[in-house]
């Protein structure tokens, strides 16, 4: 693939400035506001290495590999109408798309001919692929045949694959990136149209993802065609017409209709598109009964089904969602996509509603579920995230997390969705109302937007989430008074804030938002200091793995125990109840801060197998023991060995 550079012009908002994945349309009832892009880049701390990173190393990385496997012939043997020889699995051209996405919102960011080239060359490979009706799926149309169409909903991936080919074609549109890959694109929405729907042929796709790209397509182009398309399928579902021999409705999200579903299940991610395309069009069609489904949805699925870390998914078999505290540590799941989809999620709910639970979850999504999946030098990466490895464990599939991180997978979702998320990230951080700016995550940011309707600039300085200083200094204020809502962090009990070091504001509940209203000046100083002391956390005695243990977190952080830095094997050890706990550096690649407790080893009892009488015979307590804990998102970057984040209680 040859390699070259340049953008052309795109569309804009009516505020004049370029959206970022989720744009909701003006009637749209929603509570909060996307910045603009460009309106808060992130400009430096963790986020702004981890971004970096993605720039440099992760999505170049990505055009290696999928060209390597085969993924760009397959659009030119499509464009020659060769047949036979098609490459990777049936969904191949989705991790194309989701590449070009993040190609598209890294050229948001800044400028790149490397980027702008590739960006060119893939979308012409992809125009000239598409049939002359609208249809592309390189997988039918250079291994199956026409004959074959949409004649394998479950498997064959056909719509989920064109979901992402718009969701990347809007990204080029609202980045001023568009090469013609939004004309694509709502030639296959068309098609889809044409086919799908009352009257039409009936049926959905095995893999919800449309349905979100759908709206965005209508909010971008105006068109409610798209959006009532997304209605169709979300309305069409739970029929349980996807039904194979492999895996039941459950698993595709078709064993109830939408509406009646109480908590997520089946396949993790599958369900987690689908209801954040659900929410998408519940806002758009003003439905709020649907809006009534989705937040039970969510709430039952924090409340019963999700890990300490935020991941989601507990099974192995169908990368499923389990029964309720059915959270397994070592055989958990957490796959790295459910985590993106998670946040997809949350945030769709932040922006209908403004509560600060949806922004908590996704800040504890992003350290703890979404970060672990990459290396911190950018170039490998985990499919599953367990919360325990046993020491001596084998490595049974490259996803396990016995062997560390990848290099790269056959099903390579979750390298293409972590490009794209981090290079879209700061739209996930500040938003605005008619009355001012809602800050929902910490880190060091430039504020360059409008306030009630009046320009703006902030500068947020902060090493968060290593130190919970957070410090907001207006360098340009407006005459008309404005509101600077601030989330505190569920975890933060005891957050203080000052504005120019006068007395401490009133601050709310933690889980809730300050808000200071004012006439603001330019040079004002907001500081605002959230407790970084470690705790331990005690997880739902219903949950049989985790009974009787205990977590180290701290901010928003949750962390785990390395064999690296114990001599005595890990299921040997537990945590004494009443620890008192030291924040300490840390010299772990990534680390920066470690914590450490006492807590006592196990020893074993010579050849007395694996099971003894209650009252005799059993391990004892043994000598003491320094645990250090350290951040679960740097776990398997000095080597893989045993780990653990739920430790037993002494």
């Amino acid at each position: 693939m040859g390699l070259a550079g340049g953008s052309t012009g795109g569309r804009t908002d009516e505020t004049g400035g370029r959206q970022g994945p989720v744009a909701p349309s003006g009637r749209a009832p929603v509570a909060l506001r996307p910045l603009a892009l460009g309106e808060a880049p992130i400009t430096g701390g963790l986020w702004g290495q981890r971004q970096q990173i993605n720039r440099e190393v992760t999505i170049p990385l990505g055009a290696e590999k999928l060209e390597a496997v085969g993924s760009f012939e397959n659009f030119k043997a499509a464009a020659a109408r060769r047949r036979g020889g098609y490459h990777g699995p049936v969904y191949q051209d989705g991790e194309v798309y989701k590449w070009l996405e993040a190609l598209a919102w890294e050229q948001a960011r800044g400028a790149s001919k490397q980027f702008a080239g590739w960006q060119r060359e893939v979308t012409g490979l992809i125009r000239d692929a598409q049939a002359d009706d609208g249809y592309l799926n390189t997988f039918i149309q250079v291994e199956a045949g026409d004959q074959e169409r949409y004649a394998d909903l479950a498997y064959n991936h056909e719509i989920f694959n064109n979901g992402a080919l718009i969701q990347a074609a809007v990204a080029q549109a609202r980045t001023g990136n568009d090469s013609g890959l939004l004309a694509v694109a709502e030639r296959v929405a068309t098609h889809l149209g044409a086919t799908f729907g009352p009257g039409k042929r009936a049926g959905v796709c095995g893999h919800p993802l449309v349905e979100m790209a759908l709206v965005e397509l209508g909010r971008q182009t105006g068109r409610s065609e798209y959006v009532n398309l997304a209605g169709y399928f979300v309305g069409a579902r739970g029929q349980r017409t996807l039904n194979t021999r492999e895996f039941r409705p459950m698993y595709y999200s078709d064993r109830l209709p939408f509406r009646e579903i109480t908590s997520p299940e089946g396949h993790a991610v599958r369900a987690l598109y689908l209801a954040a395309g659900a929410t998408d069009l519940a806002v758009e069609s003003r439905d709020s009964e649907l809006v009534d489904v989705l937040r039970l949805q969510w709430q039952n699925m924090v409340a019963t089904k999700m890990y300490l870390t935020g991941g989601l998914g507990s099974r192995w078999e169908g990368e499923a969602f389990g029964d309720p505290f059915e959270l397994p540590n070592d055989r958990a799941y957490c796959e790295t996509c459910a985590a993106v989809a998670s946040i997809q999620w949350a945030w769709r709910l932040l922006l209908l509603t403004g509560e600060a639970r949806y922004a908590d979850l996704i800040e504890r999504t992003l350290y703890n579920a979404l970060l672990p999946g990459l290396s911190l030098d950018g170039d490998r990466f985990f499919y599953v995230n367990a919360l325990e490895l046993r020491s001596g464990a084998s490595i049974e599939y490259s996803r396990s997390v016995a062997g560390g991180r990848q290099t790269w997978y056959g099903t390579s979702c979750c390298p293409t969705n972590l490009m794209r998320t981090l290079s879209s990230l700061e739209h996930y951080f500040v938003t605005r109302t008619g009355d001012g700016l809602q800050v929902h995550q910490y880190t060091p940011t430039r504020i360059r937007t409008t306030a009630a309707g009046q320009p703006v600039e902030l500068d947020v300085a902060t090493e968060y989430p290593w130190d919970g200083a957070v410090e907001i200094t207006v360098r340009n204020a407006s005459a008309v008074p404005w509101e600077l809502a601030l989330r505190i962090p569920a975890w933060a009990t005891g957050a203080r804030v000052t504005v120019n070091g006068g007395e401490p504001a009133e601050v709310p509940t933690p889980g809730e938002y300050l808000r200071l209203n004012r006439r603001w000046e330019t040079g004002d100083v907001v500081l605002l200091n959230l407790p970084m002391a470690a705790r331990l956390t005690r997880a739902d005695d219903r949950i049989d793995a985790a009974r009787g243990r205990a977590a180290i977190e701290r901010g928003p952080l949750v962390y785990c125990l390395e064999q690296a830095d114990h001599k005595v094997d890990l299921d040997l050890l537990c945590i004494e109840k009443g620890t008192e706990m030291t924040v300490t550096e840390s010299a772990s690649p990534g680390a920066r801060i470690a914590v450490e407790a006492s807590g006592q080893a196990i020893s074993r009892v010579p050849d007395s197998g694996l099971y003894h009488p209650l009252d005799g015979g059993a391990p004892r307590p043994g000598d003491p023991v320094t645990l250090r804990a350290v951040p679960y998102f740097t776990w398997a970057n000095r080597g893989v060995d045993a780990m653990r984040v739920w430790i037993p209680l002494s």
